[in-house]
């Protein structure tokens, strides 16, 4: 017998389908008398799937419409749930330095692995992000390899990171843990941003949680916030 509540049977049917792209955003899930017809349930059962839905921030529910796939927002501190592609409101540009690859762990994070990471293969990629065409950031990532295998035979879901995390393994990320000081740059990254050696950088370390327990995502980010300052929203434009 089935232990997990209707509700929440319901509930994961429902978000599976947004994940993988049935429904994007902007539209309208099924009503909840469609949902008691389709699934056998009763209207409580139905309207609790999505009020369950709605706390996890994948629907937004319009009195006397329905209810309405949103994109998800959830601040995390500086950064955003969303991701660089999907947060940028602007020209944006995505270059990989290293495509995903399998690596060994950088124990010199600042947010060390567990050791049940530590013992799984890790997988590493590392890419540069262009806004109108200026660098603004290098992002190195390591994720253990056991939760999404083929990941480096495979492309992004429309060069987004968390977009295939989402929609290919079926994982969210729900939160992290951030540190930030200031560094100055080596030969490297100077010339990776088009700054000068020793100039002043934002470093970012990032550990994200994923709706896996004990599965995260580690990333450093060298930010050149000159002309695009960090907000809430990644990099702003500076008002000249």
């Amino acid at each position: 017998m089935n232990d997990i509540p209707r509700y929440r049977q319901i509930q994961e049917w429902l978000k599976k389908q947004i994940q993988q792209g049935q429904y994007l955003i902007g539209d309208y899930l099924p009503s909840e008398n469609e949902l008691c017809i389709r699934f056998k349930i009763t209207r409580t059962t139905a309207r609790k799937a999505l009020e369950e839905l709605q706390k996890e921030g994948f629907i937004s529910r319009q009195y006397g419409k329905g209810s309405i796939v949103r994109e998800r927002r959830e601040s995390m501190g500086l950064l955003t749930v969303k991701g660089f592609s999907e947060a940028v409101n602007q020209k944006i540009r995505t270059e990989f330095l290293q495509n995903p690859q399998l690596s060994n762990w950088d124990f010199n994070l600042s947010f060390k692995p567990l050791i049940s990471e530590k013992t799984t293969n890790c997988i590493y990629f590392s890419r540069l992000r262009y806004i109108n065409d200026i660098p603004v950031m290098v992002e190195d990532n390591w994720l253990s390899e056991n939760k999404v295998p083929r990941f480096i035979e495979e492309k992004f879901v429309q060069d987004s990171f968390f977009k295939t995390l989402s929609q290919r393994y079926l994982i969210e990320i729900i939160g992290s843990e951030q540190e930030l000081r200031s560094i100055v740059t080596d030969e490297k990254l100077a010339k990776l941003l088009q700054i000068k050696t020793g100039a002043p950088i934002l470093h970012i370390a990032v550990k994200y949680f994923t709706s896996i327990p004990d599965y995260h995502i580690y990333s450093q980010l060298f930010c050149n916030t000159d002309k695009y300052p960090i907000g809430n929203n990644y990099f702003l434009s500076r008002v000249q």
